[in-house]
């Protein structure tokens, strides 16, 4: 395989091989049998969801939405990692570390179905919602990390972005700040080696994307990111780096985007169906189940129940979405500023206007 076949020597840290053989005597936490499961289950229910919402955006029921297929482990690994008092400032393929961190299905769907309603989270309140725009999100895990910093709080921002997005203005800056400041924030990389329909050697110089942390004066590590418990592992370690004071981390997690860039986007266009099968062998669900069977007893009927639940728990979720009354239209006013411009205003005003005829 190439570079990019993250089993490979190209990955800095690996537990598990293709396979789910240990390669790597595996960190005490994260030998319990009930973590495993528990990390096994998010990234089941992670998949098992992409599928359905990809179903209902075909039917016109969601909007444009980003898969996370073949991406599980990054977002699960991360997720269980934090602790419930960091902040998470997600970019568009973060739904398996959403869930983990309490967002919840029905809040998914909301936001993809084109409903901000999806953002006002019930369960961390804090966490930042989505962020569509490439990269902008550094800029502002930097200015939370700084207020953690401020205030004396044993806090840790973790913000996540593509590839691409490492080629963008906003990440030098943030990683410059960071740096100069020693700020408690881990950038977390997907290095899924496709931003859109351009490949990472076209885009970037560098030999691997954690070499660009070195700009910024502090660590960059590299992680098989379809490696689910070197992922946890290495995340764990960065966020305890950054709540004792030791300053920022990046994590380059290698992984391949199996799907579409979005469900707008047609791979197969730009793509070799050939290396995308080649990729397959990577799945971290398969590598991580396959441990399971042989190390701590996963059988079948362990396997389908699982299925069940997952399914029966996303159903639920959708009745619960399509049970919920579209927002009236003036909800596109709200929310955006503490008093609206008047210009804003005038707009909103012709709205209700145009309603009530």
């Amino acid at each position: 395989m190439d570079d990019h076949d993250v089993g490979g020597d190209s990955a800095r840290l690996r537990y598990l091989d293709h396979e789910g053989a240990i390669v790597k005597p595996l960190p005490g936490a994260l030998a319990n049998r009930d973590l495993l499961i528990r990390l096994y289950r998010a990234m089941t229910l992670t998949r098992t969801f992409d599928a359905k919402i990809i179903a209902l955006q075909r039917t016109g029921q969601i909007g444009t939405y980003a898969s996370t297929l073949g991406q599980e482990a990054i977002g699960v690994g991360l997720g269980s990692a934090m602790r419930r008092e960091d902040l998470l400032l997600p970019a568009y393929r973060d739904t398996a570390a959403q869930l983990l961190r309490g967002v919840t299905l029905c809040e998914q769907l909301l936001y993809w179905g084109g409903d901000e309603r999806g953002s006002d989270f019930a369960g961390p309140r804090e966490d930042f919602p989505i962020c569509v725009p490439v990269g902008s999100q550094y800029c502002h895990a930097v200015g939370v990390a700084t207020a953690f910093q401020l205030r004396h709080q044993p806090r840790v921002a973790v913000v996540t972005g593509g590839d691409g997005s490492t080629s963008k203005g906003d990440f030098y800056e943030a990683l410059n700040l960071a740096g100069a400041w020693r700020l408690p924030v881990v950038f977390v990389i997907n290095n899924n080696g496709w931003a859109i329909s351009v490949p990472l050697e076209r885009q970037s110089g560098t030999t691997t994307l954690a070499d660009k942390a070195k700009a910024g004066g502090f660590p960059g590590v590299r992680v098989d990111g379809n490696d689910v418990i070197a992922v946890h592992a290495v995340v764990g370690e960065a966020l305890d780096r950054a709540r004792a004071g030791d300053g920022p981390t990046l994590v380059e997690a290698l992984s391949y985007r199996l799907g579409d860039h979005t469900t707008a986007d047609d791979a197969g266009r730009y793509r070799d169906p050939d290396e995308v099968s080649r990729h397959w062998a990577e799945d971290p669900l398969v590598r991580l189940r396959n441990y399971l069977v042989t190390g701590h007893g996963w059988r079948k009927d362990d396997e389908e129940s699982l299925l069940e639940e997952c399914s029966a728990t996303i159903e639920a979720a959708v009745a619960e979405y399509q049970a919920i009354p579209p927002a009236a239209p003036e909800a596109m006013f709200e929310h955006l500023y503490e008093t609206l411009p008047l210009a804003l205003v005038a707009q909103r005003d012709d709205l209700a206007r145009r309603l009530r005829r």
